[in-house]
């Protein structure tokens, strides 16, 4: 009994601490200080979540910017199976879905002679990725254009506004915001 008294009151009070008070200090500040990150960074349009910011959406028509292909399962994009594929550069599987992704963006634009970027054929680490490469979205622009009734260069400036630029001016790579893009896409056809 003088072992497991001890043992039970060690369990009770790392239960509420770490079980307890812990998740709710940092829910609170995480409310208080990021309230839009704490929400999930959802993207409102006319009152209504039309997605996250952190997540991508699938996008297959020819008048939208195309996200990065999705590695999760059952259904693209699925946030509660984020996950790579896992497939080497040998698998058959992903030289597959590869190849046919470098058909659809060619069956997409015929004439596009650019060099197709390797984030348009192939999924991110978590399957989720949001974003493309300013490459990527340049490949697109023409194509974007032409079946929006708009100027190449009124695309290409929406795709600028877009972009954003490495964390702190020095993490990462520059990115295109792929669901933002499309949003302000719509909105400069109703204009």
């Amino acid at each position: 009994m003088k072992q497991l008294r001890p043992a039970l009151i060690s369990f009770v009070l790392m239960t509420l601490l770490t079980g307890v008070l812990y998740p709710l200090l940092v829910t609170v500040v995480a409310q208080v200080f990021f309230p839009a990150q704490a929400k999930g960074s959802l993207l409102v349009q006319d009152g209504k979540a039309v997605g996250s910011s952190l997540i991508g959406q699938p996008f297959d028509d020819p008048k939208y910017f195309w996200s990065r292909l999705s590695a999760t399962s059952p259904q693209p994009y699925n946030s509660a199976s984020s996950s790579g594929s896992n497939q080497g550069p040998l698998s058959d599987t992903l030289l597959d879905a590869v190849r046919g992704r470098l058909d659809a963006l060619k069956a997409a634009d015929p004439t596009n002679t650019l060099p197709v970027p390797v984030d348009l054929v192939t999924a991110s680490g978590s399957g989720l990725d949001p974003h493309i490469s300013p490459a990527a979205a340049r490949y697109q622009v023409a194509r974007v254009a032409k079946a929006r009734g708009l100027s190449e260069a009124t695309v290409q400036g929406l795709v600028a506004r877009h972009t954003r630029g490495r964390q702190w001016g020095i993490l990462g790579e520059p990115v295109v915001d792929v669901l933002s893009l499309n949003l302000a896409l719509d909105a400069a056809a109703t204009k």
